[in-house]
């Protein structure tokens, strides 16, 4: 186990209003969020931002994008409300603790490359309790991430018994993936990225993907050559792998591969999560009823047979291209 301490002592101090010199924008009900987002964030201004309070539960995420995909030295601040307002006053007094959390690793040595790794993740929190639909406030979070956790383990248990890694392999259950990544940023700092092989982050399998059994998808598919490795050692099985499908839902930077990615190291999600059309997607009724075990059993599976090349150390995916992240 990797203990994960956040320890911040800033307290801070912001006032602005209408005259500050901040461009007013919204975020409507209905609109894209991620999209409008990162809008503002590419922006050469300081922006404040109102975003429809339809938005509360993927809120946070509003954070985890800017930290993960920008630093720029504008501000953006987004705030929840109900209404436009015309005229406004903020002061926003900040005091942080330290929060205790922890990251649960696990490490099977490789046989002869012990000091190159791979690393097979899922993330392990949710968004806990929040607001009651139909008189349920648990947020279970079976399909995110459970599912994937549960894959980690599973691929542990399968590496252990086959006892034949010529690489070191990780597996990794991160903590605060759904308040910021916290965990993953953590155990990334621990690592020395150069010595990374592969990353595969395993995030919501637990449904059908648009192409329905025997199918996901990986993120940032274009990035690296990981992709096409997989899709080789998986010739003459049933099952496939494809680009992400929702490239505008910027999902590569959006998981616990984002912060080893931004590094260098091939490190890339699989998922079969419908980005258009996921029903339990950050809702109480995400339980683990609506999973399908067969087809995830299948994804698992797959994950296993088409990372055999890259544990036995006969591929080494080619790395990520870090300018052309920024």
């Amino acid at each position: 186990m990797m203990k994960n301490l956040i320890r911040i002592t800033v307290r801070a101090e912001l006032k602005i209003d209408e005259k500050s010199g901040y461009e007013i924008s919204f975020i409507n009900n209905g609109e894209p969020l991620i999209n409008k987002a990162l809008e503002y964030f590419r922006g050469n201004k300081n922006y404040v931002v109102f975003v429809d309070t339809s938005f509360r539960i993927n809120f946070s995420r509003l954070t985890s994008l800017k930290r993960q995909l920008f630093s720029s030295q504008r501000d953006v601040i987004f705030i929840l409300t109900e209404k436009h307002p015309g005229k406004f006053r903020i002061r926003a007094e900040h005091e942080f603790s330290e929060t205790p959390m922890a990251n649960v690793v696990g490490m099977l040595p490789g046989k002869t490359r012990k000091n190159e790794y791979v690393i097979f993740s899922g993330h392990y929190d949710h968004l806990g309790i929040s607001k009651a639909v139909n008189g349920d406030s648990i947020y279970n979070g079976a399909n995110d991430d459970a599912a994937g956790t549960t894959a980690v383990i599973m691929l542990a248990k399968y590496f252990k018994a086959i006892a034949n890694n010529e690489r070191t392999i990780l597996f990794a259950a991160f903590t605060a993936e759904e308040s910021g990544g916290f965990g993953s940023q953590y155990f990334s700092s621990q690592l020395e990225a150069g010595k990374a092989a592969a990353m595969f982050n395993i995030e919501m399998i637990g449904t059908e993907s648009k192409w329905g059994k025997n199918s996901a998808y990986i993120t940032g598919y274009e990035k690296t050559n990981m992709g096409s490795i997989l899709e080789s050692n998986l010739k003459g099985t049933a099952f496939t792998f494809y680009p992400d499908p929702y490239p505008s839902e910027n999902l590569f930077f959006r998981s616990d591969n984002a912060t080893l990615a931004r590094l260098g190291v091939a490190a890339h999600t699989i998922s079969t999560s419908k980005m258009d059309n996921e029903p339990n997607y950050h809702k109480p009724s995400d339980e683990i009823q609506t999973l399908d075990m067969e087809n995830m059993a299948m994804i698992i599976k797959a994950i296993a047979l088409s990372s055999k090349s890259i544990i036995n150390g006969t591929d080494t995916p080619s790395r990520v291209k870090v300018e052309e992240l920024r």
